[in-house]
Parts: C-alpha cells; structure tokens; sequence
C-alpha cells in the first residue's frame, strides 16, 4: 500500500492532483483545503496517502496533514459515506470544523458540504460522537460538562453562532476558568470567537 507520496507537481484539476515521482505520474484524489495549499506545477509536494484497492481500480486519496487522512478514514466508517462524501466534508468544513460539529452534535453545520444531507449527517453526528477524541483525531474539544456550559453554549447559538463553534468557544473557555458563573463562562466565549 501507498502511505506517502514525494514529488513534483504535473498538474491539478478541482480535485485532483497528478505527482511526478521518478518519472511516474499518481493520480491523487484530494479535499479542497489540500488542493489549496498545493504548489504551482514544477514545486515540490508531500502528501499522506490513503489507497483504496478495489476489484475495477485503485484510487489514492491525499492529505496534507495527517490529521486529515485520519478524519477520512473516520467518516467512511458511517454506513452511506464513502470517500466522495467524505472529501467533500473535508472540503466544505475542513478537519477542525467536522470534528467540532460532531463532538457538539451539530448535524445542521455538517449539512453545508456538498451532497451531505440531513439524514447522513445525523448518522455521522450519533455514530461519531464518542469516537471523534479516542480516534485521536485533533480538533475535537472535549464536553464542557454541567448545565452552565450547556447554558453558555445556547447564548451563543442564540447569538448566532453554529452550535460546534459555540461548543469549541465554551470548551477553550471553560478549560481556561474551570470556575466561572455562566456570564463569566459566555463572556470568556465570546473573547474566543473574536478574531
């Protein structure tokens, strides 16, 4: 199996690369946010590989971070995503954003990636939930537990904020003042959602 291929660029289309490696040229299917951070044709690449063999082709998929390829093979655990949906997830959201949403149990900001509709990003969310950190994937913030955080949270979607960057902010809050009352909690919040 392929794991990691070093090359030079040949060339790319919206989703796909095509890497020069010793004369060979790979076809490499990739997320949006890796295809963006690719080289003109000619610079130099280095992505993580996940290699699907089947019975009529091989397809390698690339990522720029391992985190990446670890979210990829983690979706395609849900019954009904296969590596398409997968790398639009990846695509539209991003590593971070998918793992937040599905550690906030938001559904509704997984909806966003082309082709993910309700009822599969439902299954991701309650078929991920308490995988998302074990699978030792980065991004995922852990709960802020207790209804205060809970309290915090709701302000901020209200707010209108998405639930998973309400849940992310509430966490990071919350990790940094483990004590604070709920205006203190959603004041703290709001100073990590600033940019």
């Amino acid at each position: 199996m392929i794991a990691r291929l070093r090359g030079i660029v040949d060339s790319h289309t919206d989703n796909a690369v095509v890497i020069d490696v010793g004369g060979v040229g790979y076809l490499v299917f990739c997320s949006g946010k890796t295809l963006a951070h690719l080289p003109a044709p000619g610079g130099s690449v280095s992505l993580h590989i996940e290699t699907h063999v089947r019975e009529d082709h091989i397809h390698l998929y690339g990522f720029q971070h391992e985190a990446e390829r670890q979210c990829f093979r983690l979706l395609q655990t849900v019954q009904g995503v296969g590596s398409r949906a997968a790398l639009a997830l990846l695509s539209g959201l991003g590593t971070d954003e998918v793992i937040g949403a599905i550690a906030a149990g938001d559904s509704k900001s997984l909806t966003r990636a082309e082709g993910i509709g309700p009822r599969i990003a439902g299954r991701i969310v309650n078929e991920l939930a308490g995988r998302v950190s074990a699978f030792g994937v980065t991004g995922a913030a852990e709960p802020p537990a207790g209804g205060i955080a809970e309290e915090a949270i709701s302000a901020l979607v209200n707010l209108g904020w998405s639930r998973s960057k309400a849940h992310g902010a509430v966490a990071a809050a919350a990790r940094a003042g483990p004590d604070l009352p709920l205006e203190g909690l959603i004041t703290a919040s709001l100073k990590e959602l600033s940019p």
